[in-house]
């Protein structure tokens, strides 16, 4: 609900409330968008969007079916990130399906059940496997030397994606469909009392080196930044991802505000944003998700593109005659053009660039394609 900003998901406090998934499509924030759209005099703006889709919790046994897990598990299957949310607030009113709040253990039996679903589903396959091993079929054997790579390391409790494999190997992965192969993210859900505290010491922590991030122990006066702090470790050390904090009892009653309204109630709260505005920003780049932009009277807009892409495969987002007929890109970074003031005094200093098809494009890149169908 605080993702989609609504209140179209079931939201009660007993355990699995929900079932069936949410599905939502959700906005990228991006206030570049405005800045251009002034600029350009646009119509109107549109933004990038990813869909989410809210699964329900899994508990210990999932693997093998308890709690509803065969059916959870094949809704995670079909998703190409995960964001784990881990309650990370006390509350004796707000009921926990393992009767203590420990957002590490939480994490863990998650984790457990995935990559068990995951060494049951490789031990099939590698029994299968092996009659065409022996009739000499290559495309087996490749799948097989992965699978005796990746069996294990799941064994040790590790996710699949921890593994480092050649690019070669990651690919014959992909078709496996692993639940611990993809890319995981971590949401601390705090309470509204304990936001503002742990935003301002994250903000803080940030000039902190490798060697010096805080450990749970430095936070043993506040066990909401303790628990903060325990999955902030737990996702540096076993994922090397990170963790965003939000608190979604805000989030909810930012939903009926306006954009100001919401600005304003968080800087009451000593925060300076959202949290779920930043979540859905790190699960966007998590993704491997990048966007550039286009401007004109008519309308800018966010355009999405995987990091890497060249600039004939990010026309192609626009049309496909743009990536068949691409002549050049006539480019500008954002910030370039913003500074300047305008795209003839960005074309006057040489930011403006004419770009062919070997072109990196990149994130904040405002683009014109030429093509020629």
């Amino acid at each position: 609900n605080a993702v989609t900003r609504t209140r179209k998901a079931q939201a009660a406090n007993y355990p699995f409330c929900t079932i069936d998934p949410n599905l939502g499509v959700v906005t990228v924030p991006d206030a570049r968008l405005e800045t251009l759209s002034k600029l350009s005099h646009s119509q109107k703006i549109i933004p990038a969007a990813i869909e989410f889709l809210d699964i329900a919790g899994l508990v210990k046994g999932a693997s093998t079916g308890e709690g509803l897990g065969n059916q959870f598990l094949s809704h995670i299957r079909e998703v190409n990130a995960i964001v784990q949310v881990v309650r990370c607030f006390e509350n004796a009113d707000i009921h926990h399906v393992s009767g203590t709040i420990d957002p590490v253990r939480d994490i863990e039996v998650v984790n457990t059940e995935l990559v068990l679903a995951d060494l049951a589903s490789l031990q099939k396959r590698h029994d299968r496997l092996q009659k065409e091993v022996r009739a000499g079929s290559k495309a087996a054997k490749a799948e097989v030397t992965v699978i005796d790579k990746l069996l294990p390391h799941l064994d040790t409790g590790k996710p699949a994606i921890t593994l480092a494999l050649t690019d070669e190997e990651k690919a014959v992965a992909r078709d496996f469909f692993l639940l611990s192969s993809k890319p995981t993210l971590f949401a601390c859900n705090v309470a509204e009392s304990d936001l503002a505290a742990i935003s301002a010491g994250m903000a803080a922590d940030r000039g902190a080196t490798a060697q010096d991030h805080p450990g749970p122990d430095d936070h043993a006066d506040n066990p909401a930044a303790r628990h903060v702090a325990a999955v902030q470790e737990y996702a540096r050390n076993h994922f090397a991802t990170e963790a965003v904090v939000i608190s979604a009892q805000i989030e909810s009653e930012l939903v009926d505000l306006s954009e100001t309204e919401a600005h304003e109630y968080l800087r009451d709260l000593g925060v300076s944003g959202s949290g779920v505005s930043a979540l859905i920003r790190a699960v966007y780049h998590l993704l491997g998700l990048r966007t550039y932009l286009t401007t004109g009277e008519k309308e800018t807009r966010a355009w999405t593109i995987r990091a890497g892409d060249k600039a004939p495969a990010a026309a192609g987002v626009i049309h496909s005659d743009f990536e068949r007929g691409f002549i050049a890109a006539e480019t500008v970074h954002f910030d370039d053009l913003v500074s300047l003031g305008s795209f003839t005094k960005a074309r006057e200093s040489g930011k403006l660039r004419i770009e062919g098809k070997e072109y990196v494009v990149q994130d904040g890149d405002v683009v014109e394609f030429r093509f020629n169908v």
